[in-house]
């Protein structure tokens, strides 16, 4: 997939194979210099003066980690794929406030009155805010999560695909700070695509509803500064929520030099979790899976609010991250590099 949706993938082998070539080239002038300033008019054969000590031994630099970075993040939202992702969680608050608007334009309630659709649709038609917290508990359980698995999937996989991977690692940035780097990519991108379906919402919602004060879940009236406080700190936590699913797909991304079939294996993964949370004889297994208390974030709407799903629901993809995070470490670094 990598080759076909990035045209550009060619021209970024040869740039990271000139990366790697320029590295090397100022280490051996740095080497070069410094013999010839070590060098006296009686040594021969390039012996080093005595008392020079042994060569210093280069080690990657912040300055390296934080240009792998931002040619990272430079990269992955170039992509004509990232955008279209992006695109297309833009346009579902779209969908949801012009299906909204056109099903109460005759008085009726939204979501039929019979509380179907996702949490707040009820609440919409009084105040457009509501949109941001119906469109990401629309986005949270299949559409953001998918997005998160095709980035996260692709990240080591797609650059063995490409043949852009061992080009990479020729850089002295090592594997670990690869894999740090990677993932920090992936959680970028969650926390864009948040965002992204908040402000989407929220601008949907300031045209087509009007904006005011808003009743919480409890019953209590607050302003709309303060609904909006609530509104960014709900889209850190989704953002949050899927620290899980990046940790997943980034050790599956690991196991294969397919991106297409880490991508599928993430999103089928997704999905299989998502069934088995349902089934009701599973209910003492359901806690542990990741996408448990994703819906939890409603308890932010609460006065006071209800901490005790939002803290199990961070401590739950905290430890996702460490367990698949180390995974997929242990795997990385002891696997062979042939692309």
């Amino acid at each position: 997939m990598s080759r076909a949706d990035v045209p550009a993938e060619p021209s970024r082998a040869r740039a990271a194979q000139n990366r790697a070539s320029a590295e090397r080239d100022k280490a051996s002038g740095r080497s070069g210099a410094s013999a010839a300033r070590n060098r006296t008019p009686g040594a021969q054969g390039g012996a080093r003066a005595p008392g020079s000590g042994p060569p210093a031994v280069r080690t990657p630099r912040a300055l390296w980690t934080f240009g792998l970075l931002r040619s990272e993040l430079v990269t992955t939202f170039r992509r004509w794929r990232t955008i279209a992702l992006l695109g297309v969680l833009a346009a579902v608050p779209v969908l949801i406030g012009v299906a909204i608007r056109i099903e109460t334009r005759d008085g009726s309630s939204a979501g039929g009155g019979d509380g179907g659709g996702p949490a707040f649709i009820a609440q919409v038609t009084n105040n457009g805010l509501f949109l941001v917290f119906t469109a990401l508990a629309a986005t949270l359980p299949f559409f953001l999560p998918m997005a998160i698995g095709v980035i996260a999937g692709d990240a080591i996989a797609g650059e063995a695909n490409a043949g852009t991977l061992r080009y990479l690692l020729v850089a002295p940035a090592g594997r670990t700070r690869l894999l740090l780097t990677k993932y920090a990519t992936t959680m970028a991108f969650c926390l864009v695509a948040t965002v992204v379906v908040a402000v989407s919402a929220l601008a949907v919602g300031a045209l087509l509803f009007p904006l005011g004060e808003l009743t919480t879940i409890s019953g209590t009236r607050i302003s709309l500064a303060e609904g909006l406080g609530r509104a960014f700190l709900i889209a850190l936590v989704v953002a949050a929520s899927l620290i899980g699913v990046a940790a997943l797909g980034l050790f599956v991304s690991t196991l294969t030099n397919s991106g297409i079939a880490a991508m599928a294996t993430t999103v089928g993964l997704l999905i299989t979790v998502q069934i088995l949370d349902q089934i009701p004889q599973l209910h003492a297994l359901q806690p542990y899976f990741f996408s448990h208390y994703w819906l939890s974030f409603a308890d932010l709407m609460r006065d006071p609010v209800y901490w005790d799903d939002l803290v199990r629901n961070l401590g739950l993809q905290g430890l996702y991250a460490v367990v698949f995070g180390s995974a997929a470490w242990a795997r990385f670094v002891a696997k062979d590099i042939t692309a």
